[in-house]
């Protein structure tokens, strides 16, 4: 728990305006409705196409090195396809502040290298071989110069939290760096424990996952120097959002193909990856359901055949409807977060993101 106490010490008090940036959720404010056409990530897109252009040419930029192999490394998983969600965040929100600047340009450079040094980390930790779509670094450059290559782009994002100035956001920053390196530390403490429980689960990828995703929005709100309450705000919106990702995440390895995730069906089970689906599988079911868990988590029950039993026990125990339930909570959480700001494109975007994380599932 000790990752979650030390992003809580990052929060400050709130105003009543955005009271509903805490804990609790609003049973009343923008539901996420199922009745709606499917949401999409094009009004976030367009929102900061102009900007994402400047973030774009500093990742460029400081992605480059006298060392060949650094930008050739790093240029195969920037360039990757992914959508780069972590930086277009922190420009939405300078967007929903009204921020006019040009300093978020920088930091949300800083944001993509934190993540893909972690992508690169990732990868050596759990042994891929896909990632989005595409051969993992690794995997074609080996462990080494991947590890090396995440160290590069670690210290890229530092030098451009340096460049900004502001010791505050080199403190949330920096400690989001921190956070999710215990983050990953725990997940690999806690590696195929299938008794994990729900509780520590969310604890890790609160630290893994949504910590960037909180820190990347907040930083937003500090160098459009407004008030703490706005930052606590923004920062529940990225933490909630980061988390109802994971989840979706969690969910569609178990109903997904490569093509629509970047990665095949049943890689976490057959790498024996704990997640929500199977904690909940495993506490739902018989004695025979259990066993059947603990040897596949292990890695003794790996076969296109096993993996067709263990579909069979996520959709027989509700397993993968009520993980998406608590995706959508989450979702909700993130939406109603941002319900102080004024309404306008901006806000309708961020609102749209989250559906749109959630949705990837249907």
């Amino acid at each position: 728990m000790r990752a979650q106490a030390r992003l809580r010490n990052l929060r400050l008090p709130s105003r009543a305006a955005f009271a509903t940036c805490a804990d609790e959720m609003s049973a009343t404010i923008h539901r996420l409705d199922p009745g709606r056409p499917a949401p999409s990530l094009d009004p976030m897109m367009s929102l900061v196409a102009a900007d994402m252009n400047a973030v774009n040419a500093v990742i460029l930029d400081r992605m480059q090195s006298d060392i060949p192999l650094i930008p050739e490394l790093a240029g195969h998983l920037i360039a990757g396809g992914g959508k780069r969600m972590r930086p277009m965040l922190t420009l939405a929100s300078a967007r929903l502040l009204g921020y006019t600047g040009t300093r978020h340009h920088r930091l949300a450079a800083a944001v993509e290298f934190i993540h893909t040094a972690t992508l690169l980390h990732d990868d050596v930790v759990d042994g891929s071989d896909l990632r989005r779509g595409k051969r993992t670094a690794n995997l074609i450059w080996g462990n080494p110069a991947s590890i090396l290559v995440g160290d590069f782009l670690f210290s890229r994002s530092f030098e451009l939290m340096v460049e900004d100035g502001s010791l505050k956001v080199l403190k949330i920053l920096s400690n989001a760096s921190a956070v999710i390196a215990e983050g990953e530390v725990n997940q690999l403490t806690a590696a195929r424990r299938v008794d994990l429980g729900e509780e520590r689960y969310l604890d890790i990828i609160g630290a893994k996952t949504a910590a960037l995703f909180a820190a990347a929005c907040r930083i937003a709100a500090v160098v459009a120097e407004r008030p703490e309450a706005e930052e606590a705000a923004l920062d529940a919106f990225g933490r909630n959002l980061g988390i109802a990702f994971q989840l979706v995440d969690d969910a569609i390895d178990y109903v997904s193909d490569a093509g629509t995730m970047g990665k095949d069906s049943g890689d976490d089970f057959r790498e024996g990856k704990v997640t929500l689906p199977v904690i909940l599988a495993y506490a739902r079911g018989s004695d025979e359901d259990r066993r059947f868990w603990k040897d596949a988590m292990m890695g003794h029950r790996a076969s296109d055949e096993d993996f067709a039993h263990a579909l069979s026990l996520v959709r027989s125990t509700r397993a993968i409807d009520d993980t998406l339930a608590r995706a959508r909570h989450y979702g909700q959480r993130a939406i109603d977060s941002i319900a102080g700001f004024a309404a306008g494109k901006a806000r309708d975007a961020m609102t749209e993101a989250v559906e749109f994380a959630v949705a990837r599932a249907y």
